[in-house]
């Protein structure tokens, strides 16, 4: 199978897709980006990934990756963020896949990016657990032990002073409050990577969000036993996040799909044995 797959990033304000090189880790074209249709209901959403889809030459066997910006169960989107409350409870790999007529596996955007920094950026090859926070509109996280995802980790809604830690530590509200970069990492950072710290105990933290193209300004203000690192893939992590975890989740369908002929064949020709045996034992 290529080592190429098809991956977007649904966010609130765009839909951004391109293909992506899985040998390299990065866009194997440049990327496309469509605005959030408003209301972005599931009917309206599912239609511009469907138009961002066909803007390029995708094969019809191509598997496709998209992050949503939702805790994502089994396919089902549990929230919305950002998106229309009507996507909760919707089946997202079922809808997407209809619409699109391609086979497309859905990821939680933070869940995406931390997907593409493990495998081909800040924490590859890392061991143990490792934490990669997204600093944005709100705190996304996505968690790993040795490799493999912990899914919908959701770290920016732990609470501080009553109130979610994304409402006090996040980059749009540092943005917002004006204070310096030093008093955002020692005054509000400081006490989220504290607290995530204490309750994990992570080998390496991961800092992405567009903000980390600034983590010079800021991290090393932080006080921390553990070693914490910008991310490397920034604002394309979620597309190649996605486009990975599509290209693997194709892997272990064709590998069932070998599986299951496999045991059908096999018990086949265990039928026909016991026919045979029986006839000679008859005659």
């Amino acid at each position: 199978m290529a080592k190429e797959a098809f991956g977007i990033d649904i966010g609130g304000s765009g839909i951004k897709g391109a293909p992506v090189n899985l040998k390299k880790g990065e866009l194997a074209q440049k990327r496309v980006r469509i605005p959030t249709p408003q209301p972005a209901t599931p009917d309206a959403v599912a239609k511009t990934v469907k138009d961002l889809i066909d803007s390029f030459d995708v094969p019809a066997d191509m598997p496709v990756g998209v992050t949503f910006p939702a805790i994502i169960q089994h396919g089902v989107a549990k929230s919305a963020a950002n998106v229309d409350d009507s996507w909760i409870g919707t089946d997202v790999d079922t809808l997407l896949s209809e619409v699109t007529g391609h086979s497309v596996f859905v990821v939680n955007d933070a869940d995406a990016a931390g997907i593409a920094e493990m495998e081909f950026g800040a924490g590859k090859d890392k061991s143990g657990l490792v934490i990669m926070t997204t600093l944005g509109t709100g705190i996304g996280s996505a968690m790993f032990m040795d490799g493999k995802l912990i899914p919908n980790s959701e770290l920016g809604h732990l609470t501080y002073e009553g109130k979610s830690f994304e409402k006090f530590a996040a980059s749009s509200v540092f943005e917002k409050a004006g204070i310096s970069y030093e008093e955002w990492a020692k005054e509000r950072l400081q006490k989220f990577y504290g607290h995530v710290e204490f309750l994990f105990s992570p080998d390496l933290f991961i800092v992405g969000g567009g903000v980390s193209k600034d983590a010079k300004k800021y991290l090393h203000f932080l006080d921390l036993k553990t070693e914490i690192v910008p991310a490397k893939l920034r604002n394309e992590a979620g597309i190649i996040g996605a486009a990975a975890l599509a290209h693997a989740e194709r892997k272990l369908e064709v590998k069932k799909d070998k599986g299951e002929k496999k045991a059908k064949k096999d018990k086949k020709n265990e039928s026909a044995a016991e026919l045979a045996a029986e006839s000679v034992e008859e005659a």
